[in-house]
């Protein structure tokens, strides 16, 4: 699986994450990353460490759920196992799924 494919998958993790709280909530939390973060939907998988500092100064400690909630959807997406127990931090458990492509041989590193 390409980069690009995974950027997707994950972005697509964020989406369906978001919608769980309201579409409307989903599409001002997006125009609230874009002008007070500087953060564009289509950005978002490249800058993750960004997205998950943005999340944190809007939600505060809720932040953790929406974070649990695009693991496990992503991990889904991908057809991957979600070990909670070695993947206590967001950032660590999305390298972690990707890892676990690239020595699958299913995904190319950029």
């Amino acid at each position: 699986m390409p980069q690009k494919e995974f950027n997707k998958f994950l972005l697509a993790a964020v989406e369906e994450s978001l919608s769980a709280l309201g579409d409307s909530s989903k599409e001002a939390i997006f125009y609230h990353l874009e002008t007070s973060f500087n953060l564009k939907k289509e950005g978002i998988p490249s800058n993750m460490n960004g997205f998950a500092k943005a999340l944190e100064r809007i939600f505060g400690p809720g932040a953790d759920y929406l974070e649990k909630l695009i693991e496990q959807r992503l991990y889904a997406k991908l057809g991957l196992s979600l070990d909670q127990e070695h993947n206590d931090n967001f950032l660590s458990s999305l390298n972690a799924a990707k890892k676990q492509l690239l020595m699958a041989g299913e995904c190319v590193a950029p």
